[in-house]
């Protein structure tokens, strides 16, 4: 039922950049911590780049676990799961790095996506393994349509009200590691 990929190939391509909803799992190195699971969507926040790299826009949210681990230690799977007719998952495991809005490539990566002016960061993922399995105990759904809520959120917070959100939720991850902690500290900054 399920098989093991060279890359990405043109089908797969097709498949991951159809779902809307895509989930990204990671977790801290050693026997302690949390695993982490995040669920990801909003039409043009991933992009297939190679058979061997994806990446997606990392937007300002409550949280940043999947940073602070990828920071640590590279480890991230990604998840796509068809809940139409035709029953599939795939699964892309890999190294992930992190790309701040900060870092001089950042302009460059976010150019793959729509733009989003609360993007924190882009994950790139250099895929190590492409494996696909039936699918076949998913439910059958359908999309009535994305939430727009995320963005609107932060856009009623303005450019200094995300940075001092971001400070508050995102410096570090549920067990205490370094996560998004890339926002200058305004007491510095004058």
């Amino acid at each position: 039922m399920g098989k093991v990929y060279q890359g990405i190939d043109g089908r797969l391509r097709a498949f991951v950049e159809a779902q809307s909803v895509f989930f990204v799992a990671t977790a801290p190195s050693g026997d302690d911590g949390h695993v982490n699971v995040s669920p990801k969507g909003l039409a043009g926040t991933f992009a297939v780049v190679d058979e061997h790299t994806v990446a997606y826009l990392d937007l300002t949210a409550s949280g940043a676990e999947t940073i602070a681990h990828v920071r640590q230690n590279g480890r991230i799977t990604l998840m796509f799961c068809s809940f139409e007719r035709t029953p599939n998952v795939v699964r892309l495991h890999g190294r992930g790095r992190v790309v701040s809005c900060y870092d001089d490539d950042f302009a460059e990566w976010a150019a793959l996506f729509d733009p989003n002016p609360h993007a924190r960061a882009v994950i790139v993922v250099e895929v190590q393994r492409v494996s696909d399995s039936c699918g076949y105990a998913l439910p059958l759904m359908s999309l009535d349509a994305e939430r727009d809520l995320l963005t609107p959120n932060m856009d009623r917070r303005g450019p200094a009200g995300v940075v001092a959100y971001r400070r508050k939720k995102n410096a570090t991850s549920l067990d205490g590691l370094t996560a998004f902690d890339d926002d200058p500290d305004p007491v510095r900054a004058e």
